[in-house]
């Protein structure tokens, strides 16, 4: 199995890691075969193992989506967790609008892409024109209607609302489970 995926130059670095050694570490953990062209920004990603293979492309997309390398790696220790990418273009279509949906995510001083991270328990990426999401289906999809609630204009503390209820009603599931 191969595949190809792009990466920005200033993600290129993050990716190799100092002396290639978190390329290598990703290599060594998902069984694969890493390939970075530095001047076209392409990766090749070749591996025999599915399961690996899958991971490794997941982390590298991860990566490319502003993830460090620490918060990419949980992908591959947990495998009950997925990446999940929001386009902005799909919402906004000027550049401006996609500055000012970015500062209504990330919040002042990250506060508002944290306090959803925190209530969600997964980890958020804010780069480019996309929004990354890691966690399970469960906590993605909250997350993501989160998020979108934001883009849309709804208010933080009407956002922060919906998050406290999701998590309830989460907890909630959680006790009739297992009762």
């Amino acid at each position: 199995m191969q595949q190809e995926t792009r990466i920005t130059q200033e993600r290129i670095g993050v990716l190799i890691g100092k002396k290639g050694q978190t390329k290598r570490n990703f290599e060594e953990k998902t069984k694969t075969r890493i390939q970075v062209d530095s001047e076209e920004g392409l990766v090749l990603i070749e591996g025999e193992d599915a399961d690996g293979f899958l991971q490794a492309v997941e982390v590298v997309k991860a990566i490319a989506r502003g993830f460090s390398p620490e918060r990419a790696a949980v992908l591959l220790e947990d495998p009950d967790l997925y990446l999940e990418i929001i386009e902005l273009t799909d919402f906004a279509g000027s550049d401006s609008k996609i500055q000012r949906i970015r500062g209504r995510i990330i919040g002042r001083n990250g506060k508002s892409r944290s306090q959803i991270e925190d209530m969600t328990a997964t980890e958020i990426s804010v780069y480019g024109k996309t929004i990354g999401i890691i966690g399970t289906v469960e906590q993605t999809k909250i997350a993501r209607e989160a998020v979108e609630m934001l883009i849309k204009g709804v208010s933080h503390e009407s956002v922060f609302s919906f998050l406290e209820k999701k998590k309830r009603e989460l907890k909630q599931d959680m006790i009739s489970y297992y009762y």
